[in-house]
């Protein structure tokens, strides 16, 4: 019986190619290690180092499943979601491949073989297409299959594949279905209508070598295949749309019942529907697979899905929630076949809800303003940059709405403003003072010269001995340096060149006369040449002199310590909170350490509590650190912790910090984790979407932490005259009274504004007060505004002034509830008042306040609000 569902689909076809000597190899992770693409864009991606020759194939044919996104960079499908049934961020590619095995006989006859036999499709619904040049794939497939010529077309740059300029490359043949003559005009794939033929496989034939002058025969051609599982299914299941088969439409009815949208009842409410569907698979994938949304590459392209999402279901009138419901039957529905998702679930359910209810509040602010932009026209580069910058609104977005409502918007000043903004950060940031660096040829040719640099120090502090065997000031060469910067390269140092987050080594050279060279840091001038950027004290350095190279020994062990530590806090960090977390970046100096990680939420002081006392509990047993080198294989056979994106040779070093912390690290660290001392957490913060910083400092360092702070909390006992274990229960009565207080002096305040508000009402004109009141609050602001509204009875109220700090301008607009009803609001008359102060204000139509920091511009605000008011009071339908 043919298979029908996609579960029966995936086992047939996986069982259909096990059956010709095909290894199953699982799904790889979304995440790609080639570092040219974002994603694993297809079923050959984690294949390609054999057949670009990097490396040895373990098997000479092999088939998978692969989950792919397309969305972002070159492969990118994201603007065509939703119109067509030929488009997906993500989807599921099936693959057959031959490294230097088999070729285009066997992989055109088991494909047609398989859809045909197995899948059972209708062969009179089956096309195919080849190359031009390519005419022994069109006899095999008219020759060995049967397939009639009328039935093979030859196509140009559509069937020829290439990686990329240059490396393997070959012609494809394709196959099609045709959904009928309900779907467009006949011809084949070659000229008829491409919504009704549907390319269901493409067999890529690699059998040439892209060089600069030509192609060359590869010696050893070789076989890929990609079959779309969706499309596949669309054909089995003898169905009109992408959106009808059982892995789509259950993920539809989803989205029909977060949103109360009926599937079928419009065309524009049928698309938002099926993106809704469309992208809960991609976001569940990609957040299980380790991406967090972020402003950058990965996280970039997972937040705007995850906001094109949350936008479809606010244009469909849905104003709960979407997403976790979207991913809750996402799993439901994909969950048997990649069951990492099941595990992921919670992690998925929390991070995508918390983006979409950060950026609903976003979308309200920004398509309030767009709104008013696209009604005048088109949108210009500072109205964008203003909706990027301040309001946080995406420019995609601003282009994707403007353009639904046949607007442009000017890219090339919102590109202008945004380089602006990125040369002033530049400017603000830059180092002061500069130096001559050696060019990367001057390290190559010592490299060279000598060849890598051996590194002593994991078994020393000190080496006597070492040669020199380069010297660079200047940024050149040199064979003698008696004075000043100058950069030397030994054949063997004790020094820690700084990598993996950990500083360089600090120390001292000394010659044989008493020469003295002092080590100011020590970095790579290539990957195996270690450069130390020294300051002669005191005599003459040449090429070839011996010398005593030391390490500032006391440094070097407060960054063991600090290092070692960051490991604890790692593994610690990951037992409180979720091994979703993961090393974004660190920094290890003497002083402190610093820990980047990915995290969707602040860390809690009770969890932080845990963390420090998990951490230090490892400390106090005085566990051995073994730090050895072994293959990359054996470290991730003992599980060792590796990172997406880090690339690793075939011998890496393993970190075994105690029982329980098991990572790679080429850093140096402390021998027994009770050297370590106390850890002390001293921060934790957000340093982005989704990321969190956590620091740290160690041993005498979190000693003298403790005292200080031992010392503040005695001489706040001592002011507030009690006990240090009072001093809480006594600050939080002092805080009572304070907010007693204030209370009372906002009652005051309130009587204030309705003494004054009487002043204003009197002063209306044509039920209208605009005024200046410098010296209040935002919340003051609004305070008088709304009392002289109700004084006045009926009408409108635009108050602005400057800030008590004299920092900040803010802006207050209240309007009589039966104005509110004739269509006047607040929030359109305080608009252009708060976006020349620099800021924007709310959306309620009877009271909207806001403001921003160019105080100096209150009187262009105050005409500005003097003016909407009047044109909103003229509007008026009883205005004369």
């Amino acid at each position: 019986m043919a298979p029908r569902t996609a579960d029966e689909l995936r086992t047939a076809f996986l069982d259909f190619f096990v059956a010709r000597e095909h290894t199953r190899v699982p799904s790889a992770s979304l995440i790609p290690h080639d570092p040219t693409i974002l994603f694993t864009v297809a079923g050959m991606v984690p294949f390609k180092p054999y057949f670009v020759g990097d490396e040895v194939p373990p098997w000479a044919r092999a088939t998978s499943v692969q989950k792919c996104v397309r969305a972002g960079g070159k492969h990118n499908d994201l603007d065509d979601i939703g119109r067509t049934n030929r488009h997906f961020t993500f989807f599921e590619m099936l693959g057959n491949f031959s490294f230097g095995d088999y070729f285009k006989a066997e992989a055109i006859s088991w494909a047609w073989e398989f859809v045909t036999e197995v899948l059972g499709l209708d062969p009179e619904r089956l096309w195919a297409t080849v190359h031009v040049s390519d005419d022994e794939a069109e006899a095999i497939w008219r020759d060995d299959v049967g397939l009639p010529a009328t039935r093979i077309q030859r196509l140009g740059d559509d069937n020829f594949w290439r990686m990329a300029d240059s490396g393997p490359c070959g012609p494809s043949s394709e196959i099609f279905w045709d959904l009928g003559a309900a779907f467009g005009a006949d011809g084949g794939p070659a000229t008829g209508d491409p919504g009704r033929f549907i390319e269901i496989w493409n067999l890529v034939f690699m059998q040439y070598d892209q060089r600069a002058d030509g192609q060359v025969p590869l010696p050893r051609p070789s076989i890929d295949t990609g079959a779309g599982l969706e499309r596949m299914l669309m054909a089995l299941q003898g169905v009109e749309s992408i959106f009808a088969i059982d892995v789509f439409r259950p993920l539809v009815e989803a989205a029909e019942g977060v949103t109360g949208v009926r599937y079928g009842a419009d065309s524009e409410g049928d698309v938002s529907l099926r993106i809704l569907a469309e992208h809960a698979r991609t976001m569940t994938f990609l957040v299980a697979d380790g991406v967090v949304p972020s402003n950058e590459e990965r996280g970039y392209v997972l937040r705007r899905i995850i906001r094109r999402a949350v936008r479809h279901a606010y244009l469909l009138g849905c104003s709960e929630a979407v997403t976790p419901t979207l991913v809750d039957a996402t799993i439901a529905v994909m969950g048997g076949a990649y069951p990492e998702i099941v595990k992921a679930h919670d992690l998925v359910r929390r991070t995508v809800g918390r983006e979409e209810e950060r950026f609903r509040q976003t979308l309200e602010r920004g398509l309030e303003m767009l709104d008013e932009l696209v009604q005048r026209g088109d949108v210009g580069g500072q109205d964008a940059f203003f909706l990027h910058d301040t309001l946080g609104f995406p420019i995609d977005l601003t282009r994707e709405i403007a353009a639904e409502r046949g607007r442009a918007v000017d890219l090339g000043g919102f590109t202008e403003r945004m380089a602006e903004q990125r040369a002033r950060a530049l400017e603000a940031h830059k180092a002061a003072g500069s130096g001559a660096a050696a060019p990367i040829e001057v390290y190559r040719e010592l490299f060279e010269e000598i060849g890598p640099v051996d590194f002593t120090g994991r078994q020393e502090y000190e080496t006597p001995g070492a040669k020199v065997r380069g010297l660079v000031a200047g940024g050149e060469r040199v064979a003698r340096a008696d004075s000043g910067a100058v950069e030397v390269v030994l054949d063997r140092t004790p020094f820690y060149a700084e990598s993996g987050g950990q500083v360089g080594d600090t120390g001292a050279m000394t010659t044989a006369d008493g020469s003295v060279l002092r080590v100011l840091d020590t970095q790579y001038g290539l990957p195996e040449v270690t450069v130390h950027h020294c300051e002669i004290e005191r005599g003459t350095v040449a090429d070839g002199d011996e010398v005593i190279a030391a390490i500032d020994r006391p440094r070097r062990d407060a960054i063991r310590r600090n290092h070692t530590a960051t490991h604890l806090l790692h593994w610690a960090l990951r037992e409180v909170l979720g091994t979703h977390v993961q090393q974004a970046g660190s920094l290890v100096t003497p002083d402190r350490l610093r820990f980047d990680f990915s995290h969707f939420e602040a860390v809690t002081p009770d969890e932080l509590e845990q963390i420090e006392a998990l951490a230090n509990a490892e400390v106090i047993t005085d566990a051995p650190v073994r730090h050895y080198e072994t293959t990359k294989d054996h470290a991730e056979g003992l599980g060792a912790i590796a990172f997406f994106g880090d690339k690793y040779g075939d011998l890496v070093r393993v970190l075994e910090a105690g029982e329980h912390s098991l990572e790679l690290c080429g850093g140096t660290h402390v021998h027994a984790l009770g050297f370590i001392g106390p850890i002390k957490i001293v921060s934790e913060g957000s340093i982005g979407a989704n990321l969190r910083r956590i620091e740290a400092i160690t041993g005498e360092g979190a000693l003298a932490h403790i005292r200080d702070e031992e010392h503040a909390l005695r001489d706040a006992a001592g002011m507030l005259k009690v006990a240090p274990t009072e001093v809480g229960a006594r600050i939080g009565k002092l805080l009572a009274e304070a907010k007693a207080l204030r209370a009372e002096l906002d009652g005051e305040r309130a009587r204030q504004a309705v003494s004054e508000a009487g002043a204003l009402a009197v002063a209306a004109r044509d039920g209208v007060v605009v005024a200046r009141r410098d010296g209040l609050t935002n919340d003051g602001l609004r305070r008088l505004a709304l009392a002289t509204r109700d004084a006045l009875g009926s009408g409108i109220v635009g108050l602005v002034g400057v800030t008590p700090d004299g920092a900040k301008a803010a802006v207050a607009v209240a309007v009589s509830k039966d104005l509110v009803g004739t269509g006047v609001t607040a929030g359109a008359i305080a608009a252009d008042a708060a976006r020349a102060l620099g800021g924007g204000t709310g959306k309620q139509p009877d009271v909207a306040v806001g403001g921003g920091p160019n105080a100096g511009a209150v009187e262009e605000a105050e005409a500005l609000l003097a003016q909407r008011a009047k044109e909103a009071a003229g509007s008026m339908p009883d205005a004369d």
